[in-house]
């Protein structure tokens, strides 16, 4: 189902012994829009913010909002210190990972590894995963670079630009609770159409510019004009709903392969 970053940030997270705080942003890797981390504000328990990955998720409760995780308190308490204020590199990644004994995700050909869903991978050969590749062999196979992770509360309030010109700028996100891709970008019109909200595909996206703060889409006006309105008022199954009768087709996982970000 389709959940929205501002209902996100309402979800409490519980570890196997005890709360540990509420998600206040999610980074997401920049390369393929896919929601890698929750930043979470601990409160005055420890008084910093951590880093919990859809990986390690047990079950949530949307209505309640509450999401359980397999790690402890202790484990949270001495986590590796990431500074959840920059862009997270692949680096800082692997010592993470590494920490709570999770499989690095770019090891396989899918959104998370062998598995399209993160729900998945815990269940699969830990011992298998490990043969995944080094940051080094990461790297040299990839044509980008290293890819990094962006705070979707940054990124919020980005211009958007059609193929003719300025349409609006980020107002929210859409992201699948199954596979944590943003599906969507909730994309607010003022300048353009006035009182107006539109979902976009992050299909779309041809560039992201995080120099201009900026997301260029391969989309003219008029077709941007033709996506689904955005309407908090909705409840989000009907925004599934709708956004399924769109005339561009859903979101493929591997279709970031024309996508540039610099």
């Amino acid at each position: 189902m389709l959940r929205t970053l501002e209902h996100l940030e309402r979800m409490a997270i519980g570890a196997v012994d005890g709360p540990i705080g509420k998600v206040k942003d999610a980074y997401f890797e920049d390369r393929n829009w896919t929601v890698r981390y929750l930043v979470v504000d601990t409160g005055g328990w420890l008084s910093r913010k951590v880093l919990v990955t859809p990986l390690s998720i047990q079950g949530a409760d949307w209505d309640a909002h509450r999401i359980d995780v397999s790690m402890t308190r202790e484990q949270v308490r001495h986590s590796p210190d990431i500074d959840a204020d920059k862009p997270v590199s692949r680096q800082h990644e692997m010592a993470y990972l590494s920490y709570y004994g999770l499989p690095y995700y770019w090891g396989g050909p899918m959104l998370w590894g062998p598995s399209e869903y993160p729900s998945d991978v815990g269940e699969l050969s830990r011992e298998r995963l490990r043969t995944e590749p080094s940051l080094e062999e990461s790297q040299s196979s990839s044509e980008h670079g290293d890819p990094r992770l962006r705070s979707c509360r940054t990124v919020a309030g980005y211009h958007i630009e059609a193929t003719d010109g300025p349409i609006g700028h980020v107002e929210d996100y859409l992201l699948d609770d199954r596979t944590w891709s943003i599906v969507y970008i909730a994309v607010e019109t003022r300048n353009w159409l006035p009182g107006q909200h539109v979902l976009v595909s992050t299909e779309h996206v041809r560039r992201v510019s995080w120099e201009e703060r900026k997301i260029y889409l391969a989309l003219s006006k008029a077709e941007v004009r033709r996506c689904p309105p955005f309407d908090r008022d909705l409840g989000l199954s009907d925004l599934e709903e709708r956004a399924a009768h769109e005339q561009y087709p859903h979101p493929d996982p591997h279709r970031f392969s024309n996508t540039t970000f610099r």
